[in-house]
C-alpha cells in the first residue's frame, strides 16, 4: 500500500523510495529506469509482462512529462493488460483503490 507520496519520493509499506519504482503485488522494484528517459517503451516493462496481474497503472510524473506511445499501449493491451495512464499523484490514489480489489502493478515516475 502506498502510504504517502510527493515530488521525488514515495512511501510503500513503511519503506521510503526516492527513485522511480515498479510496484508488483509481492515486491517493489526500486531505481526503475526507462531506456529513453521520459518515454515508456515496452522493453522498460520486461518483468511486468511476466506477472499475473493484468492491470498496469503508469504514473507519468507530477507534471506528466513521461509519455506512453501508442505502440507501447497497443502492445500492452494485446498482451491482455488494462492500462491506466495518469499523473503520478493520481496514479498513487488509483493504485491504492484498485489494489484493495485485486492484483495490480504500478510503474511510477516520481519527479517531473
Amino acid at each position: 500500500m502506498i502510504e504517502s507520496h510527493g515530488f521525488g519520493f514515495i512511501v510503500i509499506d513503511g519503506q521510503r523510495y526516492t527513485s522511480d519504482v515498479i510496484i508488483y503485488t509481492d515486491r517493489v522494484e526500486s531505481d526503475w529506469r526507462r531506456k529513453t528517459g521520459h518515454r515508456l517503451e515496452l522493453e522498460d516493462l520486461g518483468q511486468v509482462l511476466e506477472h499475473d496481474a493484468r492491470t498496469l497503472i503508469v504514473g507519468t510524473g507530477y507534471h506528466g512529462l513521461v509519455t506512453v506511445p501508442s505502440e507501447t499501449l497497443d502492445a500492452l493491451q494485446s498482451a491482455g493488460f488494462e492500462v491506466i495512464v495518469e499523473r503520478t499523484n493520481r496514479a498513487c490514489e488509483t493504485f491504492n483503490r484498485l489494489a484493495e480489489k485485486g492484483p495490480v502493478i504500478a510503474a511510477l515516475h516520481l519527479s517531473c
